[in-house]
């Protein structure tokens, strides 16, 4: 891969911002440089913007360098920024998978770029073949979510690495719902693939859905793109802190992971009993895709008991489907007997 063809000519020359953080990083007595308030301690200092300490923290969990990290404001930034440092607007595009996260076609349109959808099996797998048979001279990345959302599984990890090497632009691999999977990240195997993105949050295994951090995993060379791209203090310093202080509870994390695994395992079994419901898909994630005998009707009916779910009805494959998350045990006895009304 030719990362500096893949860039858009604006970023190339693209001279980034230098704050007061970047120009002096350390310890100090007395900070005048960047205009801060000098009350209010510590909340009146910028944050560091390139959150080392985070960083440093996710390495030595992930057993990954520090400099092949990026941190955004939920996954949703990173992905934003593959747009913004490589699609021209107008002229290139990217290929995805169909259905996945929303969130793909979204950046797309925000940022004027075709995307090109290939719709999965129906059994929810897809062809390496199919997607590098979509893209063309102006695709610049493509897309993949994995386990996937709204369906729950985990691709096929032969068709992924097909589709890092068979293709000259960039994929990213988004595994947001990793944690829950019987199979391992690719995170081990991130130096064998330049052109490779790996993408994982906080907010679904780790609980910190309510403070926005995402992270992003790729060759420095990419991570520097990011970097150059970014706004300067993307990360707040309440979200940094918070962030180190729950990353030292991975035993707790591990413990959550295992409930709602076997949470999703009971209610896989109890979902099969009520006879409106045709089949309950494989879940590789922390929710269930169940296909319905009039799922809207029962997506309202748990509307009217306090119980939001989610109706998927009119996503690709998806029909008569609602999208259920594995809550507490509480929460999930409470959802069951919602259901069981209505036999």
């Amino acid at each position: 891969m030719e990362l500096e063809k893949l860039l858009r000519n604006n970023i190339k020359a693209l001279k980034p911002y230098s704050s007061a953080r970047d120009e002096f990083s350390g310890e100090a007595e007395v900070f005048l440089d960047a205009n801060e308030n000098p009350f209010n301690k510590p909340y009146n200092r910028y944050p560091d913007p390139m959150q080392w300490a985070v960083k440093e923290k996710i390495a030595s969990i992930k057993n990954i360098a520090a400099e092949k990290i990026f941190l955004g404001n939920g996954s949703d930034e990173p992905i934003d920024i593959v747009f913004r440092a490589f699609c021209e607007p107008g002229v290139d595009n990217v290929v995805s998978i169909d259905p996945t996260y929303g969130m793909y076609q979204v950046a797309a349109d925000i940022n004027n770029v075709e995307i090109r959808k290939v719709k999965l099996n129906d059994d929810f797998g897809f062809s390496a073949q199919k997607l590098l048979d979509t893209a063309n001279i102006y695709t610049k990345a493509i897309f993949i979510c994995s386990p996937n959302n709204p369906t729950a599984n985990l691709l096929d990890k032969g068709e992924i690495v097909k589709l890092i090497t068979g293709f000259d632009g960039l994929v990213v691999v988004d595994e947001a719902y990793i944690d829950f999977s019987p199979e391992s990240s690719l995170l081990p195997e991130l130096d064998e693939f330049e052109n490779l993105i790996i993408l994982q949050t906080l907010s679904k295994a780790w609980g910190m859905a309510g403070i926005r951090l995402g992270m992003a995993f790729a060759h420095p060379e990419i991570i520097r793109i990011f970097n150059k791209i970014k706004y300067p203090y993307n990360i707040n310093i309440l979200t940094q802190k918070k962030a180190l202080q729950l990353l030292d509870h991975l035993q707790e994390k591990e413990e959550w992971v295992k409930t709602i695994i076997a949470e999703r395992d009971k209610m896989v079994r109890k979902l099969f009993k009520l006879s409106f419901v045709q089949v309950v898909y494989p879940s590789d994630a922390n929710f269930l895709l169940v296909k319905m005998h009039d799922a809207r009707g029962i997506y309202e009916h748990l509307t009217d008991q306090k119980i939001i779910v989610r109706d998927r009805s009119k996503i690709t494959l998806c029909d008569d489907c609602l999208r259920i998350t594995i809550g507490s045990p509480k929460e999930n006895k409470k959802l069951r007997k919602a259901l069981k009304a209505l036999v």
